[in-house]
């Protein structure tokens, strides 16, 4: 079944769900998905709308053109998607393997439904993952006194395999405002601590050293603000005095795995809208 998918935001006002389902109607659209929110605060209105395409009277094609003219009244932020067409994924790695064959066994069983053309390292480490998979693996080493090298090279092989989004699993390295601007709230990361907590190196272990009851992970859309993007997905598990590092750290690799796999399925659904470095999540 090949459905739409629209996501809007806007200033809330009288008539905007009317407006928008009249249209799908007026069509002969038939609305499976239907999600709303209010900001109270900001009087802003969001949306993610989904409806099935088969008796839509409106070709494909045109659905963006006939519905402009709603999405001019209401002064609306918007975008048209269509479950028919798959985004193309491409996977950032360093060494750690655990986030990477997590994505790939849920991508061969079409968990997430995403072309994955390229995985690209500053190691080669990950290079036999890629092969296992039949997937290209690119070496691109990055130098810390010159960044921009490396990162045109890897926007070079983004641009050469139509990539729509990039996740960063595990890839230990700083993206700059360079790299981020070519993909906006399109980089997906996952982080090894429930945001903001322990900062730098070993973090389980700085976590063990402070008695801590809960380790968490956080996956968020990359900014050039460090570690501090729009939060895409969360979660804990408690932990005990009884837990040695080593089980700080097999327990948080499941929480990464899990936690960036839920960001990534929302943003493959369609399912996020960034707004001031918040996102909303139709879960």
């Amino acid at each position: 079944m090949s459905s739409a998918i629209l996501l809007i935001s806007c200033p809330d006002r009288p008539g905007l769900v009317a407006n928008v389902t009249q249209f799908i109607f007026a069509h002969q659209g038939n609305i499976i998905h239907l999600d709303q929110h209010v900001d109270a605060q900001e009087n802003v209105f969001f949306m993610r709308v989904e409806w099935d395409m088969e008796r839509f009277t409106i070709p494909q094609e045109e659905v963006a053109g006939r519905f402009e003219p709603i999405a001019r009244l209401f002064d609306m932020q918007w975008r048209l998607t269509f479950s028919s067409t798959r985004q193309r994924m491409a996977i950032f790695v360093t060494r750690e393997s655990h986030a990477l064959y997590d994505l790939l066994a849920r991508w061969q069983s079409d968990e997430l439904a995403v072309d994955i053309p390229l995985i690209v390292s500053n190691h080669h480490d990950l290079a036999g993952v890629a092969a296992q998979f039949g997937i290209r693996f690119e070496h691109v080493p990055v130098d810390k006194h010159d960044r921009r090298s490396a990162e045109d090279r890897q926007l070079a092989l983004l641009a050469q395999h139509q990539v729509d989004f990039v996740v960063l699993a595990k890839y230990m390295q700083i993206v700059t405002e360079h790299f981020i601007r070519h993909y906006p709230n399109r980089i997906i990361n996952i982080h090894h601590s429930f945001l903001p907590a322990f900062v730098g190196a070993k973090p389980y272990h700085q976590a063990f050293a402070r008695g801590v009851k809960i380790i968490g992970a956080t996956s968020h859309y990359v900014t050039s603000d460090l570690d501090a993007g729009p939060i895409i997905e969360q979660d804990v598990v408690r932990v005990t005095h009884k837990d040695s590092v080593q089980d700080l750290v097999r327990r948080g690799k499941d929480l990464e795995k899990t936690v960036l796999a839920r960001a990534v399925y929302y943003h493959v659904q369609h399912r996020t809208l960034v707004y001031n470095n918040k996102t909303i999540v139709f879960a």
